[in-house]
């Protein structure tokens, strides 16, 4: 199965677009780099949709207590709900548990047009 979802150069760097594979509600994402991913548009904490959150990058701590370093700018997906973050370029692994990962799907371009398959 897989579905046309837009034209390559209509989904610029560090935003998103939703759609379906069949009947799976999916969203992809173009990370600052140019790279496209496709992920299950759906949150594990609560099942919000996730193309309505937003592109950003995370606070991470450092070896100093109560000081925090911003990393990954453009590669985090996080939940509009309850900010619960994913990291796109990592197989859309919560940030928090990263054993807990979105379902991922393959994304090609094809004549110009990403394309999402199971």
């Amino acid at each position: 199965m897989k579905t046309v979802v837009c034209k390559q150069e209509e989904l610029e760097p560090g935003n998103m677009i939703e759609a379906k594979l069949g009947p799976i509600p999916i969203v992809v994402c173009r990370t600052l780099d140019g790279e496209f991913y496709a992920l299950a548009n759906k949150c594990l904490h609560q099942g919000a949709t996730l193309s309505k959150g937003m592109i950003c990058g995370a606070a991470a701590p450092t070896d100093t207590p109560g000081e925090y370093d911003y990393i990954k700018e453009g590669e985090i997906l996080r939940c509009p709900w309850h900010g619960i973050e994913y990291d796109i370029k990592n197989e859309g692994r919560m940030l928090a548990d990263p054993q807990r990962k979105l379902k991922s799907f393959n994304v090609d371009i094809e004549e110009g047009n990403v394309v999402v398959s199971r």
